[in-house]
């Protein structure tokens, strides 16, 4: 679990049972590999209940909203993971403090959306829900979609662009005035064509071919932002 998670658990056990906190990991564990497997709109609460070995009231008594509840929680509980890792990914490689000479930029871009796209491997139930959420938006409360957002892609988004401005302020990229724009180039360029051909990483490229969509995404981000 990321660092968001750990003290979300240590706050529920001071304020909780430890026996209700149990049985809450033990139904969004669950209900990650049911939502995982069939989604949104076709994981029914009985599939949801049959696969954490619990009676459909037992259930609702953890989580009084049923699916959407369960969803919700499951969805902004991995991404508070996974955000957590591409936040620890990204002040490692652009430290703001140290940016990196002009002739290692490329390289360490590419390094960056080689992790980046590294945590599909390392995250998988979180990129199984994700593909799902896209597939399925129309049925997906928005109030689900909205705490995913602010769960993980828009603090990692924000956290992104705030990067880039340094590397524009260190004299190594042009921005054009607007870095949230640029992080969302560098992301769409190193990642969307990967993910659509791979599925969010259920069927893997070869390493060859994810290497040559990595850094021609790299190298193309650069044709457009890299400093005169």
């Amino acid at each position: 679990m990321g660092s968001t998670n750990e003290a979300w658990l240590e706050k529920a056990r001071r304020e909780f049972p430890p026996r209700k906190v149990e049985k809450w990991v033990a139904l969004a564990g669950a209900a990650c590999t049911v939502f995982g497997r069939e989604g949104y709109a076709r994981a029914s609460v009985d599939a949801l209940a049959a696969e954490a070995a619990v009676s459909t009231r037992t259930l609702y008594n953890h989580f009084p909203g049923g699916k959407a509840q369960l969803f919700s929680t499951v969805v902004t509980w991995t991404s508070s993971t996974v955000k957590d890792a591409q936040l620890a990914l990204l002040n490692a490689v652009l430290d703001p403090e140290r940016p990196p000479r002009p002739e290692d930029l490329e390289r360490d871009l590419t390094v960056l959306a080689r992790g980046f796209v590294g945590l599909m491997a390392d995250y998988p139930d979180h990129f199984a829900l994700v593909r799902h959420i896209h597939a399925e938006a129309d049925h997906v409360p928005p109030e689900v979609l909205q705490a995913w957002r602010e769960a993980g892609p828009a603090p990692v988004g924000q956290a992104f662009a705030q990067s880039l401005e340094a590397l524009a302020e260190a004299g190594l990229l042009d921005v054009h005035g607007d870095a949230a724009l640029a992080a969302t180039h560098f992301t769409a360029l190193i990642s969307h064509t990967l993910t659509q051909q791979s599925h969010y990483g259920v069927r893997p490229l070869p390493e060859t071919e994810t290497e040559r969509l990595i850094t021609g995404g790299v190298a193309a981000f650069l044709r457009a932002y890299r400093a005169a």
